[in-house]
C-alpha cells in the first residue's frame, strides 16, 4: 500500500510581535516548519532560505534508499544559503532558523529536525512528541540535572543549542526514518504553540477536528488564547491510503481558488505560509540554486507569439485569396441565413444561462461559518457575489457576539472556515466558539487546568544523530 497526506499550514504574527518570522510548507510530498531568528530581517530571510532550498524536494521520485541523503543534502544546501546570504549582506549575520521537516516516500515517512520546533504523532488517539528540543534546558534533563518539572519553568528554556544558522559549526540535523500509517495525524510546529499550549489539550483538539484545517485554525487559536508571544506556525497531515484520497477528491476540488493560499485543508496544492509568502527575491539567495518550479511564463508567451504568428498567416493567406481570382481555393465568404443565426445565438446564450443556474445551484449547497449582525453564524452559499448578487446567505445565528470574544478572534472568520454540511457547518462554529470564549470565572469546583508547558520527552522511537553543540 502507497499512502498520500492530506494537509493543511497556518501561520499567524501572534499576539505581540511586529512581524512574522516563521515560515511552513505544506506539499503532496513534503512538510516543513521553519521558525527563524536573528532579528527583524535576518529571521525572516532564514526561514524563507530555509523553505526555498527544500521545497524542491515535493516530487514523487524519492526511494526510501534516497530519500535520507537527498533531505540531508537539501538541508546543507540551505545552511549554505544562509552562509552566502550574511556575506552578501553583512547586517544579516547571526541569523538562523530551527527546521522540521517530513518528506514523504512511498509508504514511509523522512525526518529532518534541528532546533525547538516540533513534530507531534496522533496514532490510536495517542498523541506523542517525536523530536527532542535542541535547547539547553533540554540537554540539562537529558544529563540529569534538572527534572522536567523543572525545565518547564526554567528561566532558559528558550535557549536553542543547534539551529541552522550561517556559523562555521559542524552542526547536523537529527535524520530518522519513520513509518507511515494509514489513520495517523501528523503535527509540526514551531514554539508559538508548543510552548503555549499543553500537549493534552493539542492530543484533544487533534482527536476531534474532522479535517487538517478545522484542527490548524483551532490550535492557533488555542495559542493565542494561551496567550502566546511568538509567531505560530502549524503543520497538520494526515496519513491516508490513495484509495481515500480518490475517492475524497472525486466528492470535492480542494484546491478552491477563492481561497487565499494556506486556507486549503484538502489534499492538492501547494501551501506557502509565513514570512515564506513574502513576494520578490531573498536577500543572498541564488535562485539558480534553488531549483524552484519552472517559470511557465516565457512558454506562454512563445505559445502567443506562435498563435499570433499563425494567425497572421491566416489573414494573409484569406487576402492573397481575394486577390488571385485564378486560386483554385479562393471561395466567396459563406452566406448565413439570419433564421439560423438567431437560433444559433439563443441556443448558445441558453446553455449559459443553464450553466449559470447549476453553478448557483452547487453554490447553494455548500455550507460556512462566519459574521452576520455581530454574530458567529452558519452561512449558505459561499463568501463571493456576482456583481451585485451576493450568493451567500445567513441562515443561522449563534447567539455569540464579537464582541463577547478576543479581537484575534474575528481574523479567522473570513469566509474560509467552510464545511460539507448544515450539520458539520455547525458543530465548527460550536468548537471555535468554544477555543475562543474567555475562561469562566471559577466556581468552588472547577475542573483542573492543563500546566501550559508541552512535555520534553520524545517517544521512544525518535532516533537523533547529531550531538549537542552551541550554535553561537
Amino acid at each position: 500500500m502507497t499512502i498520500s497526506l492530506r494537509y493543511a499550514a497556518r501561520s499567524d504574527v501572534g499576539l505581540v510581535r511586529s512581524n512574522n518570522q516563521d515560515s511552513a510548507y505544506a506539499g503532496p510530498n513534503l512538510l516543513v516548519v521553519a521558525d527563524g531568528m536573528g532579528g527583524h530581517a535576518g529571521g525572516d530571510v532564514a526561514s524563507r532560505v530555509a523553505i526555498a532550498a527544500l521545497r524542491p524536494l515535493d516530487t514523487d521520485e524519492h526511494t526510501p534508499d534516497t530519500a535520507l541523503a537527498d533531505l540531508e543534502a537539501a538541508v546543507e544546501t540551505a545552511r549554505l544559503g544562509l552562509v552566502h546570504a550574511s556575506a552578501a549582506h553583512p547586517d544579516l549575520s547571526g541569523m538562523g532558523t530551527t527546521v522540521t521537516a517530513l518528506l514523504r516516500t512511498r509508504s514511509t515517512l523522512v525526518m529532518a529536525h534541528m532546533g525547538d520546533s516540533r513534530a507531534y504523532l496522533l496514532r490510536d488517539g495517542a498523541l506523542t512528541q517525536v523530536t527532542v528540543d535542541h535547547t539547553f534546558v533540554q540537554h540539562l534533563v537529558d544529563t540529569g540535572r534538572i527534572s522536567p518539572d523543572e525545565a518547564e519553568h526554567h528561566p532558559q528554556r528558550n535557549v536553542v543549542m543547534r539551529v541552522l544558522s550561517d556559523f562555521d559549526l559542524d552542526l547536523h540535523p537529527d535524520m530518522s526514518i519513520r513509518e507511515a500509517k494509514a489513520g495517523d495525524r501528523w503535527l509540526l510546529c514551531s514554539d508559538g504553540l508548543s510552548g503555549f499550549v499543553h500537549i493534552d489539550l493539542m492530543g484533544e483538539i487533534l482527536s476531534e477536528a474532522d479535517d487538517p484545517g478545522e484542527a490548524a485554525d483551532l490550535l492557533l487559536l488555542a495559542a493565542m488564547r494561551g496567550g502566546s508571544t511568538d509567531n505560530i506556525t502549524v503543520v497538520v497531515a494526515d496519513v491516508v491510503d490513495d484509495d481515500e484520497v480518490t475517492a475524497a477528491a472525486a466528492v470535492a476540488d480542494t484546491t478552491d481558488p477563492g481561497l487565499p493560499e494556506g486556507a486549503s485543508s484538502g489534499i492538492g496544492g501547494i501551501q506557502v505560509v509565513g514570512a515564506a509568502e513574502a513576494a520578490g527575491p531573498i536577500p543572498g539567495w541564488d535562485d539558480d540554486d534553488a531549483t524552484d518550479e519552472a517559470d511557465p511564463e516565457p512558454a506562454r508567451e512563445g505559445e502567443a507569439d506562435a498563435l499570433a504568428a499563425s494567425e497572421a498567416a491566416s489573414e494573409a493567406g484569406a487576402d492573397a485569396s481575394d486577390d488571385d481570382p485564378d486560386d483554385a481555393d479562393a471561395r466567396p465568404a459563406p452566406r448565413r441565413h439570419p433564421v439560423i443565426t438567431t437560433l444559433v445565438t439563443l441556443v448558445i446564450l441558453a446553455v449559459v444561462a443553464l450553466g449559470g443556474w447549476g453553478g448557483y445551484k452547487w453554490t447553494q449547497q455548500q455550507y460556512y461559518v462566519g459574521v452576520s449582525e455581530g454574530q458567529i453564524a452558519v452561512f449558505r452559499g459561499i463568501p463571493a457575489s456576482v456583481g451585485p448578487i451576493s450568493l451567500s446567505t445567513p441562515i443561522e445565528l449563534t447567539g455569540t457576539h464579537l464582541s463577547d470574544l478576543p479581537a484575534f478572534f474575528t481574523q479567522r472568520l473570513d469566509g474560509t472556515i467552510r464545511a460539507s454540511s448544515l450539520d458539520d457547518a455547525r458543530t465548527r462554529a460550536a468548537r471555535l466558539i468554544d477555543q475562543a470564549l474567555p475562561d469562566p470565572t471559577p466556581s468552588p469546583s472547577p475542573s483542573p487546568k492543563a500546566s501550559p508547558s508541552p512535555s520534553p520527552h520524545p517517544s521512544p522511537d525518535a532516533s537523533p544523530t547529531a550531538t549537542t553543540e552551541p550554535a553561537r
